[in-house]
């Protein structure tokens, strides 16, 4: 008999395929995944959404994001999950939000939170959640290793990106790609700033969001780096035109500041045959395979060396790679598992690992 899944996304962001956000992103794979595999799935998220299974709408923040309105976004959140617990006879509620616990249900359904963004992001009561019944998990080791001590997980599940859809026959042309959430972590000014010091022409593509501060980072860092002609800002784009910019740039720069957990846009790369030139952020470290599939820099001169030297990379080995290693399928049948597991039979206190006790990190992993 199939699950009925209720997936809760972070209430200012729509959830669909073309999503620039990756927990949004995962929410999207994962509805269709339920919904393909015979499964019941029920999506909790803002008005724009577009999903596979049933949707549950709250309306959508319009303008600047104040905090009056972040709160009442969460309020109606919670109200909303509660309807959908009433409606549906829900196995499994799955949260994906930074702010998780403002709408965090009563105790009954197991909830799964999975932990998208960098732990020193979220409230640190948020980490040790009293409701029972409640699982947190990370998606990867980078992320995990910055975990406070004492944090109870399950098992890491990596993230994936359908690899086979992002295959395509468009030639290689001369410049480089950025792409992401406009906003000061991300660091696109140093990538228009390599990119200017290599000699090469740069495109950006981005959603910039209503927060104050990423609206003054784009008025103030991006836009008067920009020409118009070899220094573009091309605004968000869909799945189609993602995928043709990211097989036909020479290089994909990831500047992040911050402690990336992942980053799907670079596994994106890498499935397009483009190598990827980051700053060993976070997971990025892991992700990018120095020398072989893109480079690991530390400035924004070195970003422009590596600019210039990506023709020495194999696209064929980008795309091998992966393939082998960054499949949403896998990623996919993880999550269906773990849910299988937390409905039929909980979670044993053994089967978690504990961050920074004896036993805990690589070696506390269950079978």
């Amino acid at each position: 008999m199939g699950l009925t899944v209720i997936n809760v996304a972070y209430p200012l962001a729509p959830v669909r395929q073309d999503t620039p956000g990756g927990a949004e992103h995962v929410l999207s794979l994962l509805d269709g995944a339920l919904v393909r595999g015979g499964h019941r799935s029920v999506v909790v998220a803002c008005e724009g959404s577009s999903t596979a299974g049933a949707l549950v709408t709250i309306p959508a923040v319009r303008g600047k994001i104040s905090a009056e309105k972040w709160k009442l976004a969460q309020d109606l959140m919670r109200i909303s999950l509660e309807d959908a617990l009433r409606r549906f006879d829900a196995d499994l509620v799955h949260m994906h939000g930074l702010d998780f616990p403002a709408y965090l249900p009563r105790p009954g359904v197991p909830v799964l939170v999975t932990l998208h963004l960098p732990l020193s992001w979220y409230d640190l009561s948020a980490l040790f959640p009293e409701r029972p019944g409640t699982y947190l998990h990370c998606v990867s080791s980078a992320q995990r290793r910055e975990c406070p001590d004492g944090v109870r997980l399950l098992p890491d599940i990596e993230n994936g990106v359908p690899v086979d859809r992002l295959a395509s026959s468009v030639s290689k042309r001369d410049f480089a790609l950025a792409m992401g959430r406009i906003c000061p972590e991300k660091g696109f000014h140093l990538a228009l700033d390599a990119a200017r010091r290599a000699g090469k022409s740069l495109v950006l593509a981005g959603r910039v969001f209503g927060y104050r501060e990423h609206e003054q980072y784009f008025r103030y860092k991006i836009a008067p780096r920009l020409d118009g002609s070899r220094y573009r800002f091309i605004g968000p784009i869909g799945f189609i035109r993602k995928r043709r910019f990211l097989t036909a740039a020479r290089c994909l720069l990831v500047p992040s500041l911050a402690p990336e957990t992942s980053s799907l846009v670079a596994m994106e790369a890498l499935a397009c045959g483009t190598p990827v030139i980051a700053f060993p952020s976070g997971a990025l470290g892991d992700i990018v395979e120095h020398g072989r599939t893109g480079f690991l820099v530390r400035n924004e001169e070195e970003m422009a060396e590596a600019i210039g030297a990506v023709s020495s990379l194999s696209p064929a080995v980008c795309r091998d790679t992966a393939r082998e290693r960054f499949s949403s399928e896998r990623m996919l049948r993880n999550y269906l598992e773990v849910y299988g597991r937390i409905v039929e039979h909980g979670i044993t206190p053994g089967a978690l690992l504990c961050c920074g006790s004896p036993g805990g990190g690589e070696g506390g992993r269950d079978s």
